[in-house]
């Protein structure tokens, strides 16, 4: 299976994020729990250095804990800080003023030192598609939001958001996609949903999901469904159209069916919690 990618909608995102960066002190990157590493933006790196980071890993609620706190770990090893949230019931939400304070505590200090009391944190929030920057930023802002106007230097239009009295958002965040010339990060972002499905052969993607899970998670597929992960991977999707009833007219297995089910239980949490690389 080959993933496609659409490099025109990364030359806009890149140049204009050229233009923000300049503007603001901290990079609150978000990634997706299940693929802390397959959902990062290589670029956000070169982009962002010599700004303070901070990584959200966003969706926790659906990752394995063991492995979300090995991808913290591996994180805060190379520099960054990291919060582990769920934005959508807004778990971990509360310490995230903390750890911005906390990031940038050479800049509050540097300021204070110059006379410069209360300047706000500012702020850009990057991630690529369906890992819930959106959310995050409705979670964070809250109804009570007020824009605080343009700032000088900055592009006309251009808004920021003060979301309390130390942080400020840069509300053009815009939208950066990932270059994967690795075929497994094309594979693992299809399976979180952040490519179409439209584009997607659900059917294929179904079965590297099986082989994934045997391999990483066996007897999950068991447990669930009640297949023998022995068998080859088009076998198993069989079993669970069997044990889920998936039947076409006629009375066959619905096989693609199974394959829509298995996919939506997996980015649901119903299989459980599930994360489909090691930092390792």
């Amino acid at each position: 299976m080959n993933f496609q990618w659409y490099p025109g909608h990364m030359t806009k995102a890149k140049r204009q994020m050229q233009e923000d960066i300049k503007l603001i002190d901290l990079v609150i990157e978000l990634v997706d729990a299940r693929i802390p590493l397959s959902s990062r933006n290589p670029d956000i790196d070169e982009l962002g250095k010599n700004k303070y980071r901070l990584i959200l890993m966003n969706k926790a609620d659906l990752a394995d804990p063991a492995e979300s706190d090995r991808w913290g770990a591996f994180f805060r090893e190379k520099g960054y800080y990291v919060v582990q949230l769920d934005a959508r019931k807004k778990n971990g939400m509360k310490q995230i003023t903390d750890v911005i304070m906390e990031a940038c505590k050479e800049k509050i200090e540097r300021d204070r030192k110059r006379g410069i009391k209360n300047r706000p944190v500012r702020a850009m929030v990057v991630g690529i598609p369906n890992v819930g920057k959106s959310t995050f930023i409705n979670s964070y802002a809250g109804k009570a939001c007020a824009k605080t106007g343009n700032k000088p230097g900055v592009t006309k239009g251009k808004q920021w958001i003060r979301l309390n009295k130390d942080v400020e958002l840069l509300d053009t965040p815009g939208i950066l996609w990932p270059k994967f010339e690795d075929q497994m990060v094309g594979l693992r972002l299809a399976l979180i949903g952040s490519i179409k499905d439209e584009i997607l052969n659900t059917d294929e993607l179904a079965l590297e999901l099986i082989k994934i899970l045997v391999q990483m998670y066996p007897g999950m597929l068991n447990d669930r469904y009640q297949v023998d992960e022995t068998k080859e991977a088009v076998e198993i999707l069989y079993g669970i159209a069997d044990y889920r009833k998936c039947v076409a007219k006629g009375g066959e297995l619905d096989y693609s069916k199974a394959a829509a089910l298995l996919i939506d239980e997996f980015r649901s949490g119903a299989l459980g919690r599930i994360t489909l690389e090691s930092p390792q």
